[in-house]
């Protein structure tokens, strides 16, 4: 057997457009993890960025099980004295409907700068609109 050794050059990079509506916030974001590195394509290498775009919309209706709404903490600390800051998922998604969807997909990556550069490829919109209609993405169905 051999071994399938992918050029940069030679990546075939699609977008896809994933509706958030109704699905489960973690099961949603370790899918989309999946497309975002490229696991989903035969020549798969952990060190090597082979992923596809995703771009999601309608991130503000995504839903969490059980009693998470209430419970799940958002943590931060600001680095100075008494600067620790605890918010709730309820909190959080009223000032900023998408980004508890971006963090958990962020956090579900390498945590180095190939982790960051896969990050860029992510586009998370709270409403239904966005602006990448010239790119033509490909609907990817996540039950």
């Amino acid at each position: 057997m051999k071994t399938i050794f992918v050029k940069p050059a030679d990546v075939d990079r699609k977008w896809y457009l994933v509706d958030a509506e109704g699905k489960v916030l973690g099961r949603l974001a370790s899918r989309v993890v999946a497309v975002l590195r490229g696991k989903n394509k035969p020549a798969y290498a952990p060190h090597w960025d082979l992923g596809d775009s995703v771009v999601i919309v309608n991130a503000d209706k995504v839903v969490l099980t059980g009693r998470k709404k209430s419970q799940k903490m958002y943590y931060r600390h600001s680095r100075y004295p008494g600067g620790f800051r605890a918010e709730t998922y309820e909190t959080v998604a009223a000032r900023k409907p998408a980004w508890p969807l971006e963090r958990a997909i962020e956090g579900m990556l390498p945590k180095n700068a190939l982790g960051r550069k896969i990050f860029k490829r992510l586009k998370v919109y709270a409403g239904p609109e966005h602006p990448h209609a010239a790119q033509k993405p490909e609907k990817l169905e996540i039950s």
